[in-house]
């Protein structure tokens, strides 16, 4: 007698990518995050996907990757605490400073961001987190994070470290928006703009590199 046909087989590698991605959340679930959308989203997007090939077997643990341009994937918890802080909602147009892989992008888009702008100083970078993502909502450009930013938006996210929030970015906030970064001090820093200006919140403390002015002219 013939087995099932081919497509009735079960599907092994999914349900073993499941497990995986559910392990994954629990672990970050016993560092602390209790964000219910970001872990949602986090489970959901494969950050596999986004790590160099020498490096994905290390995808699914709270590790920094290494990229090209000696960049780095931000460990996942450390994403975690910045998207629960960031509080994106659906339809939100969202500024990001520091594509890296793309995998945060990525996220964003899960969460229900309507639209990402991305900003990268490496070209490299840039280019193979566009083709990563495929996805015709998230704008992806080299550019100087620290410049004047184009445009309006719900929510800025800076993966880096700076003294202070350069006054472009506030400038770009819409109302209500909210812009989190690493401040001077290794803390996590939100701001929001209220009907009476701004107001700034300390977070935790998070291990972020500063962040660097200006495009690569090379990589």
């Amino acid at each position: 007698m013939s087995g099932p046909p081919d497509e009735a087989l079960p599907d092994h590698d999914g349900l073993g990518a499941a497990i995986e991605n559910a392990a994954f959340v629990m672990a970050l679930r016993g560092r602390g995050t209790r964000d219910t959308a970001v872990l949602r989203a986090m489970e959901q997007v494969p950050r596999a996907r986004f790590a160099p090939a020498a490096h994905r077997h290390l995808a699914q643990r709270d590790l920094a990757l290494p990229l090209p341009c000696g960049a780095s994937m931000t460990a996942p918890s450390t994403v975690a605490t910045m998207l629960a802080l960031l509080r994106v909602e659906a339809g939100m147009q969202v500024l990001e400073i520091g594509t890296g892989s793309g995998y945060v992008t990525a996220l964003l888009l899960q969460l229900g961001a309507g639209g990402v702008t991305s900003l990268e100083r490496y070209a490299t970078l840039a280019d193979a987190a566009r083709r990563t993502l495929g996805d015709a909502r998230a704008v992806i450009r080299q550019d100087d994070g620290l410049a004047e930013a184009a445009g309006s938006f719900d929510r800025i996210l800076v993966h880096g470290r700076v003294a202070a929030p350069p006054p472009a970015w506030s400038a770009a906030l819409r109302p209500d928006g909210r812009l989190v970064a690493g401040s001077g001090d290794g803390r996590l820093l939100a701001v929001a703009r209220t009907a009476s200006g701004l107001r700034t919140e300390a977070g935790p403390a998070l291990r972020l590199a500063p962040l660097v002015p200006g495009r690569a002219r090379v990589l």
